[in-house]
């Protein structure tokens, strides 16, 4: 593996027709999640070798309800990341670190899940100096709801939602028939996720947010990580403006 120089590498905005096929191929979840925000990590050759995606977060962590008392936030959840397999150590982290401390708005709160499901604990999030607060709720990230190659916050999902959004509702089954029935899928998550925290702001910002925080700060979980497979090649690498 070549050594990291990161004089090689740069950040930049991307859009979805730059990085479905990764996000669809690539990452392990093979599904677009909601975007409000996309990032890819660049050579110095204009090839595209990572991608980040910030979407809103769970309704309930809406301008940080659940995450501080009475204090309002922009609030923001870290989607997906990934990069193309045998890049340079600190490559990542390098990464992560540009998008959170140079591109996303000031100030506001960043929340990511870690997925034990699929053996992951967020080493990615202790390197780069996140909060780890706990486990996520039952409720709402124990299952994954699919629709469309796209997944849905459950508590997000409500029955008018759904009348509006299939061609059919049947009023006689519940919600988990309904979603089936119209093409939907749902996956099992035995495991509640790591869940972390990163503030963006000046010290007096991150102070207060920090001062507001209701989540307790825990100590880093550990365990062995299993990397996936991230090797598929996508059509379209390179930027060609």
């Amino acid at each position: 593996m070549s050594e990291f120089k990161k004089e090689d590498y740069y950040v930049d905005i991307v859009n979805k027709s730059e990085i479905r096929e990764w996000i669809l191929k690539k990452h392990y979840a093979h599904r677009m999640p909601s975007t409000m925000f996309s990032y890819g990590l660049f050579d110095k050759d204009k090839t595209l070798q990572g991608v980040c995606i910030l979407g809103m977060p769970p309704c309930h962590f809406n301008y940080g309800a659940g995450i501080f008392d009475d204090y309002k936030v922009d609030t923001y959840e870290l989607t997906r990341l990934v990069i193309n397999d045998n890049m340079p150590r600190n490559s990542l982290s390098f990464f992560v670190s540009k998008v959170l401390n140079i591109y996303l708005p000031s100030p506001s709160c960043i929340v990511s899940f870690a997925d034990p499901n699929n053996n992951h604990h967020g080493y990615i999030y202790q390197a780069t100096n996140w909060l780890y607060t706990g486990v996520s709720q039952k409720g709402g990230k124990d299952k994954q709801w699919i629709f469309n190659e796209r997944e849905y916050h459950a508590k997000t999902i409500t029955v008018e939602w759904m009348k509006k959004t299939f061609p059919k509702y049947d009023d006689s089954k519940n919600m988990t028939a309904n979603w089936i029935a119209n093409g939907g899928e749902i996956e099992e998550n035995p495991l509640c996720k790591f869940r972390y925290l990163y503030f963006i702001g000046n010290k007096k910002q991150k102070k207060e947010m920090r001062n507001h925080l209701t989540l307790p700060i825990l100590s880093y979980p550990k365990g062995e990580n299993k990397r996936y497979d991230a090797s598929y090649t996508p059509d379209i690498q390179e930027r060609l403006f």
